[in-house]
């Protein structure tokens, strides 16, 4: 769990349900990271909440997550503060995967994925010739 979360609110009230959700989905972030790094990390989370005559309310969260030799953004803007915050999630998630298989000690990026494929097919050749 990221235990460094700075969250603030720009023309929004953060209630008390607001920043418990926004605690529990970007601390387990850290389950993506080494277990080296997550002591380290911190992440910033912005909120506005803006009111204009072309699209009513938008809601925007931004989150910057700060980890050791790199910084991820993600910015998401809806009708509610909620699903900014999920959808926000899930792009760092994303990104998080990226990072981890750039930064990876292994010359074969899809080293994993590729094993995974050639054990199904042969797994499906198997059974095959046994029937």
């Amino acid at each position: 769990m990221i235990e460094n979360i700075a969250i603030t609110g720009i023309k929004t009230d953060i209630t008390k349900e607001l920043e418990k959700y926004i605690t529990k989905k970007i601390g387990k972030l850290d389950k993506r990271l080494k277990r080296s790094q997550r002591a380290e990390v911190r992440a910033d989370v912005k909120l506005n909440e803006a009111v204009s005559e072309k699209n009513g309310k938008r809601c925007t969260c931004e989150v910057i997550l700060h980890i050791p030799g790199a910084r991820l953004t993600a910015v998401e803007s809806t009708v509610n503060m909620f699903a900014a915050v999920d959808i926000v999630e899930t792009k760092l998630q994303n990104q998080l995967k990226k990072h981890k298989e750039k930064h990876s000690m292994s010359d074969d990026k899809h080293q994993n994925s590729r094993a995974r494929r050639l054990i199904g097919k042969l797994s499906r050749h198997k059974v095959k010739s046994i029937k």
